[in-house]
């Protein structure tokens, strides 16, 4: 069986060590012409670390992430509104890791190149067209593709065409022509990291505010956690008014800013564990983004060809979710294909299970997810609290958080002893 798959991100990646771990013929073709350790934190939680370390990986992550602790939700004020332990400090038997998302991204690339042999990713090839989609018994999917290098149209086959080329998925735009455009929050989120002190223990992970105006931090570098150093990934989220335009165009996307344009939001911000203000002044380059995802889709196969990670169900940057679902993606996809003869039975199978996952994913973040419990602090108590419990009973808390952690399928329980 010949798998190809389109984009050389985290998903797609994920998926090219899987196959060839099981013995299938995998390609990769990145459209960009050289991989990069871009962007900025991500986390990693307990169920894709799972799959991470059957392939061998959970030493090489221990090398350059942090082994997350815990996670914290504060009001505006500092007050915390909800704590619990992450990872092996919750009783996980795979941790959370924190780490610089192309340093994780770069980790993959160069052990697929290891392990593949570096002719199987193809750089510098975006996709072009999908001129059949495999759908007669037996056909594979044949695509096209534009090589960067001299324009020149590459013609290529395969059993199975994946395309996980990320939230402008060509693959998407050929089955989805109109009328899938990304779906603006109104918010907008200012992206950096910044070299500082330790704050709280160095492995821990906060989110504080409410939906209209939010910070989140946590350290990804185990290299400067060992000099007692942190360098802490964070976001500061602002709703904006409502004459600002409809979604950024696409070019506006990861443009470097200057802090002026959203600190004075977060001037007082200073509390006794933590100075905001400081660590926004400490970040060497500041890009912004627009919050988006996109409305879930009726279907994601068409005969051979189907979509995984980004490209399938771009979600809201809300639980920490994306990336692991991109893995959960590739694994089970992997299962379906390894399990069924019949290939397009195969990735309809793939798609019953994980397209109406993911959709909940999407539509549970737009109701702010497990960061809930921010928002309805901010409702209840505007003013803030001498006692959450009198605001939000700890059961209403541990619902709320059990609720996402079933739904994104890292419950405790869900994880004990599954097979990875």
């Amino acid at each position: 069986m010949k798998i190809a798959i389109a984009g050389g991100g985290i998903g797609g990646l994920t998926l090219a060590l899987l196959c060839h771990r099981h013995g299938l013929d995998v390609e990769v073709w990145e459209a960009s012409e050289s991989l990069r350790p871009l962007g900025v934190g991500i986390n990693l939680l307990p169920h894709a670390v799972r799959e991470l370390s059957a392939l061998g990986l959970q030493d090489a992550l221990a090398q350059i992430a942090i082994e997350t602790s815990s996670l914290s939700y504060y009001n505006k004020l500092g007050q915390r509104i909800w704590h619990e332990p992450r990872g092996r400090a919750a009783g996980y038997e795979w941790p959370q890791f924190s780490v610089h998302r192309g340093e994780f991204q770069m980790l993959l690339y160069q052990t697929a190149r290891e392990r593949l042999g570096a002719g199987r990713i193809h750089t510098g090839h975006a996709l072009e067209s999908i001129v059949d989609t495999g759908g007669q018994a037996g056909a594979p999917a044949r695509f096209t593709l534009r090589r960067r290098s001299d324009n020149a149209l590459v013609e290529a086959e395969a059993d199975v065409l994946v395309g996980a080329d990320g939230i402008h998925s060509a693959v998407r735009r050929h089955f989805y022509p109109t009328g899938d455009t990304p779906q603006f929050s109104r918010r907008l989120l200012w992206r950096a990291t910044t070299d500082a002190a330790p704050y709280l223990d160095g492995r821990s992970m906060f989110m504080a505010g409410h939906q209209d105006q939010k910070f989140v931090a946590y350290p990804i570098s185990a290299p400067l956690h060992a000099q007692g150093r942190s360098r802490i990934n964070w976001i500061a989220e602002l709703r904006v008014p409502d004459e600002y335009p409809d979604t950024p165009p696409r070019s506006d996307w990861n443009r470097q800013v200057d802090k002026e344009v959203f600190r004075a939001a977060f001037e007082a911000w200073r509390w006794d564990w933590i100075d905001i203000p400081a660590l926004i002044d400490g970040a060497e380059s500041i890009y912004e983004f627009p919050m988006v995802d996109k409305d879930p889709l009726p279907r994601w196969t068409f005969g051979r060809v189907t979509l995984l990670g980004d490209a399938a169900h771009p979600m809201y940057p809300i639980g920490s979710n994306g990336s692991a679902q991109a893995i959960v993606d590739a694994r089970y996809l992997l299962d379906c294909l390894l399990a069924e003869r019949d290939i397009g039975y195969a990735l309809r199978e793939y798609e019953a299970e994980r397209l109406p996952r993911t959709a909940g994913i999407v539509l549970r973040n737009r109701m702010n997810g497990p960061e809930q419990v921010m928002q309805l602090a901010e409702v209840r108590a505007p003013r803030g609290f001498t006692d959450i419990d009198t605001v939000i009973p700890r059961a209403e808390l541990e619902a709320i958080a059990q609720r996402y952690k079933t739904l994104a399928g890292f419950g405790q329980q869900q994880l004990q002893g599954a097979r990875p």
